[in-house]
């Protein structure tokens, strides 16, 4: 892990393209400020490991093939 010394609106640069910036600073508490494009996600790390178990609990229920036709009669149904 790279760990690096920043005062008050100081930044540093991830990439060309995302720039994390030192915005306030109170006690034990630091705020930070991160520019990035839209196309780049920013979660907090327990949101971000929220979404990865998500995600693995979706993708490993069992769904019968008799029940994906059923889902896609229901999609040709909406787009009517």
């Amino acid at each position: 892990m790279l760990v690096l010394a920043r005062r008050l609106n100081q930044s540093i640069m991830i990439g060309d393209d995302v720039e994390v910036v030192i915005v306030d600073i109170k006690g034990d508490q630091v705020k930070i400020g991160i520019k990035a494009p839209r196309n780049v996600s920013v979660h907090r790390a327990e949101v971000y490991q929220e979404i990865q178990d998500e995600n693995k609990k979706a993708s490993s229920v069992n769904i019968k093939p008799e029940e994906l036709g059923k889902l896609g009669d229901i999609f040709k149904k909406k787009d009517k």
